[in-house]
């Protein structure tokens, strides 16, 4: 599951490319490293018909039979929106784009350890070496509920993006699923507001050349240990 992305360019690139006419999210900085259950900036429909670049919490409301413990570190990746739970989020209201530049999943060999922390080693894949901006296929809304238990409850806006099944660059590094990767403003467009019917298609895997490796898990920095999160196969 995908749980580490990069974004790497400017405020006025994903407005440009959304057509996104209000930006609430405060300064992007240049280069940013998203995990769970921190915020990232999304574009969204807003309530008054505008579309506006945000920041939101990473990791949608977890399916109530999944949470463990008091708190719902959310779920960062949606495989099925058929599936009852999601169903309310498929609408055009609850629809985003996430910027990305690049992504990372985990290595799947064994040995493949920081050898000071024990965290596993990433991959990192992007359109090409220079790391253009693309967007994932994407769900937001609006929660009330506990996401740390030292914080107790609170307000959020939470967001989560959609994933298919893999590719064939990505399958052998992570085997059951990879990101919606939208990389055209046609698609974006579509993701937005297009009727689900419509909408619902972009859900499948890149094309096998639509991206390249371009960080080996010899070859990359440390990253620190975040928040658990959950990513939904239901």
């Amino acid at each position: 599951m995908c749980n580490l992305y990069n974004i790497t360019t400017s405020q006025d690139a994903i407005r440009e490319w959304t057509r996104a006419m209000q930006d609430i999210m405060g300064n992007l900085e240049p280069s940013l490293d998203i995990y769970p259950n921190m915020p990232g900036p999304v574009v969204r429909n807003a309530p008054d018909g505008q579309r506006e670049v945000a920041k939101l919490l990473w990791g949608m409301p977890t399916p109530a039979e999944r949470v463990k413990g008091k708190a719902d570190y959310g779920t960062t990746n949606i495989r099925n929106p058929q599936y009852g739970h999601w169903q309310r989020y498929v609408g055009i209201e609850h629809r985003c784009v996430v910027p990305v530049t690049s992504f990372a999943e985990p290595s799947p060999t064994p040995g493949d350890k920081d050898p000071e922390t024990g965290i596993q080693r990433n991959y990192w894949f992007a359109l090409i070496d220079e790391r253009p901006l693309f967007f994932f296929a994407g769900l937001w809304t609006r929660w009330q509920g506990v996401r740390r238990v030292k914080d107790g409850p609170g307000d959020f806006e939470l967001y989560g993006f959609m994933t298919t099944q893999p590719n064939a660059l990505i399958k052998p590094i992570h085997e059951k699923a990879m990101p919606v990767i939208l990389r055209t403003q046609e698609e974006t467009e579509t993701w937005l507001t297009a009727p689900w019917s419509e909408a619902r298609r972009l859900q499948r895997a890149a094309p096998d050349d639509a991206l390249m490796i371009v960080e080996k898990p010899a070859t990359q920095i440390k990253f620190p240990q975040q928040a658990p999160a959950q990513s939904s196969l239901l």
